[in-house]
């Protein structure tokens, strides 16, 4: 059988978008002048453009030959947190190392600083042609309460229905996908539960520069958020694992940014302690609710 119709048959069985592969796509890194680059067959463009700590830019979708991102890009480290405290503006600003490994991963690391007493560390890796994996991982130098790394992505303007999966959904008390519409709120936050409101509501998100004011929405069923572009019939999903993730964050669906946030970790962390979470960005077309939240299960089970 032709190998194209075994992969798109696949696809279908397993609940992921079918792959089309382009030529010479591939799931690995390969270097660029400044930064990295990728063509997986369904998803090309930068990793690190112009060698800064930034996530991934420029992200054509091949099949459409739809320019996902804008502003920042995706799956890029921003703000950085502990109790109280934010440190720097953005990971993104600050100087990082990163190396190709031998299997086409990209791993990233911000060494600790004086003002920045940890080590981050992300690596980026492809788990399927329009599948990113993102694990980040801290070390602290010292006591650090309340760690937060928070993750984000900003969709091009067609990204304009943004969903986050709650436990319960008001009006019919079960879970699913529940929209960030303006009525509720510019700036939404979707906690896992009590505890993790208590961190977003601790000081952090009042420092400078661009403090926000988070409009508490329900808890969450699931770390699991989508931003859909109508006009393309193309969905951005953003996941994470329960323990890892407190919160998923976004502006309602048409504000300017069209963006969505993970909060990760949002742990105390001793000396020479380690923590890590890992997310993955999906990229996919014409899939149900429920199907999305099957694939979300089986990435759970990957981690396992």
């Amino acid at each position: 059988m032709n190998p194209l119709i075994v992969a798109l048959r696949f696809g279908m069985i397993v609940g992921l978008a079918a792959p089309f592969f382009s030529a010479g796509g591939d799931l690995a890194f390969h270097p660029a002048q400044e930064g990295f680059v990728f063509d997986t067959g369904v998803l090309r463009g930068e990793l690190r453009a112009g060698g800064k700590s930034k996530g991934l830019s420029r992200v054509v979708h091949v099949p459409t030959g739809v320019v996902l991102d804008k502003s920042m890009g995706l799956a890029g480290h921003y703000r950085v947190f502990t109790a109280g405290r934010r440190h720097g503006t953005a990971a993104w600003d600050w100087a990082s190392d990163a190396r190709l490994t031998t299997d086409g991963r990209v791993e990233v690391r911000w060494p600790a600083q004086p003002d920045r007493p940890f080590e981050l560390c992300a690596t980026y890796a492809w788990a399927a042609p329009d599948a990113l994996e993102v694990v980040t991982t801290v070390r602290a130098v010292t006591n650090l309460a309340g760690f937060e790394s928070f993750l984000a992505c900003y969709f091009n303007e067609a990204f304009t229905n943004s969903r986050v999966y709650v436990a319960a959904v008001p009006g019919v008390g079960k879970p699913g996908f529940l929209a960030a519409t303006a009525e509720a709120g510019t700036w939404q936050v979707f906690p896992r539960d009590g505890a993790a409101m208590q961190l977003v509501r601790d000081g952090r998100w009042s420092l400078p520069p661009s403090p926000v004011d988070w409009v508490e929405r329900p808890v969450l069923g699931k770390p699991l958020g989508i931003r859909h572009a109508p006009s393309h019939g193309i969905t951005a999903v953003l996941m994470s694992a329960p323990e890892e993730c407190f919160a998923v964050m976004t502006p309602h669906e048409r504000e300017s940014h069209y963006s969505l946030y993970l909060s990760l970790l949002g742990r105390n962390l001793k000396p020479g302690e380690t923590a890590r979470a890992r997310a993955r960005l999906w990229i996919t077309r014409g899939l149900s609710e429920e199907a999305i939240v099957s694939e979300y299960e089986r990435f759970l089970r990957s981690l396992q």
